[in-house]
């Protein structure tokens, strides 16, 4: 199962990080690829992005489902790719550290199916963890920037 998982202390509080993770807006755009979004309703999203398999970019057209709201805490959602090609699962979670530092952990597990699935998930399993990073660090990023703060990368 290709995954990754990604830990980050960040200068806010708890309830800034909610306020800005609980809109999906806000951060689906983040994912490394993205090409475009569509708000399905307030626990659908169908996403395409680009993905970059070893040699291959492919569209990637996925739907996500949010499975669980826990304010200020956690966010978890399947995936599930349109094609069937492609299934898994992720999550969101704040944990407060003190009035303004929180530790966000971001964790995502895609595995892909059919014919090419044990070439495309020996790929996936070095690119999974990096995604993960990317779009953790990203949604880090914009939420100090949107905040005014800069961000201590320490």
């Amino acid at each position: 199962m290709p995954q990754g998982i990604h830990n980050i202390e960040v200068d806010l509080s708890i309830s800034t990080i909610w306020k800005f993770v609980s809109v999906l807006e806000n951060w689906i755009p983040l994912v490394p690829g993205y090409l475009s979004h569509e708000i399905i309703n307030d626990r659908q999203v169908a996403w395409s992005f680009v993905g970059d398999i070893g040699i291959l970019k492919k569209t990637i057209n996925l739907q996500v489902d949010i499975i669980e709201w826990t304010e200020p805490t956690a966010v978890r959602f399947t995936l599930n790719g349109t094609s069937g090609s492609f299934t898994g699962e992720g999550f969101f979670k704040a944990q407060e550290l003190g009035p303004d530092k929180t530790r966000m952990t971001g964790f995502l597990d895609i595995t892909a199916k059919g014919l090419k699935a044990p070439m495309v998930n020996s790929i996936l399993k070095t690119h999974v963890p990096q995604m993960t990073t990317d779009l953790a660090e990203a949604i880090a990023d914009r939420m100090c920037e949107t905040a005014g703060i800069l961000r201590n990368r320490a």
